[in-house]
């Protein structure tokens, strides 16, 4: 559904490229995890998708074609993304902020017949129905996070890709989202989130990409890369991994360096 074809990347002045030679790809089905320490490349791949960047070498693919081969629109009706940082330029309310997912399916007179009901429909899913008359200026870092979540969904794309989609929620809204993104995932769309909530990632995931220092250090399903040996030496700092005792699922335990009194 999209994939990244050995993609290297670098950023102008930078003693080393942001990514290099970095292949994944998100299926149809399943919840992809991109995750890393800062600075490994995670958002890059993201910008990647969007053309905020060019490629020094490969490509990005979605649906089997070539993002920089696609119009705004072409790509805007195949993928939704919720990139970190956005605000809009002048507050609006929610309600016509979760509306700007529809506009990639509007008709040449700005008919789109099922605008109204994706739209409600997406803020009953992200649970955010009771925010929707609320003007985005108004709104918590966490709600206006879920407002996004919601127009993304109304886009209504095969695939969704989402950056940090957890910044600024409590740990039930944590948990509800990505009980979300796994449901439409279930439902066949192509989920790829970039996070630094591992245990979360572990819970959720099918499959987990590693990066670290711009490459793939790991890839497979969160019992293959959620290693103690893995995960020391791309984080650099002490750890063991467990159980989570009711799913199974391996839990990253980051532990505390030793102490040397004098």
């Amino acid at each position: 559904m999209i994939a990244w074809d050995r993609v290297t990347i670098a950023y102008p002045g930078a003693a080393r490229p942001a990514v290099e030679g970095v292949s994944l790809g998100a299926a149809r089905g399943a919840l992809t995890a991109v995750v890393g320490p800062n600075g490994s490349g995670k958002s890059t791949l993201v910008r990647a998708l969007l053309r905020r960047v060019p490629t020094r070498a490969g490509c990005v693919r979605v649906e089997g074609a070539d993002v920089t081969g696609l119009s705004q629109r072409d790509l805007a009706t195949r993928v939704a993304v919720v990139v970190q940082r956005e605000e809009p330029a002048f507050p609006m309310r929610a309600i016509e902020y979760v509306a700007l997912g529809r506009a990639p399916h509007a008709g040449a007179w700005g008919g789109d017949a099922r605008g109204a009901h994706a739209v409600r429909e997406a803020a009953a899913m992200a649970g955010v129905e009771d925010l929707l008359e609320r003007r985005t200026d108004e709104l918590s870092g966490g709600e206006w996070q879920r407002i996004r979540l919601a127009r993304a969904i109304a886009q209504e794309c095969n695939a969704i890709v989402l950056d940090e989609p957890t910044t600024f929620l409590d740990i039930a809204h944590e948990m509800a989202a990505f009980e979300l993104l796994a449901g439409l995932a279930r439902r066949g769309r192509a989920v790829l989130a970039v996070s630094h909530q591992l245990n979360l990632v572990s819970r959720f995931a099918d499959r987990v990409v590693l990066l670290h220092r711009g490459t793939v250090a790991a890839d497979g399903t969160p019992d293959e890369v959620m290693r103690a040996s893995v995960l020391e030496a791309v984080y650099q700092w002490p750890l063991v991994v467990s159980r989570d005792p009711a799913v199974g699922a391996p839990t990253l335990v980051p532990l505390r360096r030793p102490t040397h009194h004098p």
